[in-house]
């Protein structure tokens, strides 16, 4: 994440000195806004990335003794079939369709909705209880 962090620090300074300078010979306010935020935005991925790198240190990836096993995790849990995806789109369908024929219909495919995100967000909630850890 070093290299990650310079190259990001870099673009930070870029956008600081563009906004500086469009800032001075232009005095349009909001290009100068612009350039500030894509400032922002590139000094909060260089200060992520800093960060990142100091807690963790290097990767398996910046390593040149390192293997390929090295960068992998553990294979991770794959859910089965669950019939929650569609009904979360059969109740945002119907909460559509409701924007255009009442209200009445928009709160059904809405409560749909509700339930079907419910349903998928809490479907595997007890995983990992009955394992030691």
């Amino acid at each position: 994440m070093k290299v990650e962090a310079l190259l990001f620090g870099g673009v930070a300074a870029f956008f600081a000195g563009a906004a500086a300078l469009y800032a001075a010979w232009s005095g349009d306010p909001t290009g100068t806004a612009a350039l500030i935020v894509a400032f922002a935005m590139a000094a909060l991925v260089s200060f992520f990335c800093t960060m990142h790198y100091r807690r963790k240190g290097r990767r398996p990836q910046d390593r040149t003794d390192a293997e390929v096993a090295d960068g992998t995790g553990p294979v991770e849990f794959f859910p089965a079939e669950s019939s929650w995806p569609v009904i979360t789109a059969l109740g945002f369908a119907v909460a559509a369709i409701g924007v255009v024929y009442g209200l009445w219909l928009f709160l059904i495919g809405f409560g749909v909705l509700v339930r079907g995100v419910l349903g998928m967000t809490f479907q595997y909630v007890d995983r990992g209880s009955h394992q030691q850890g």
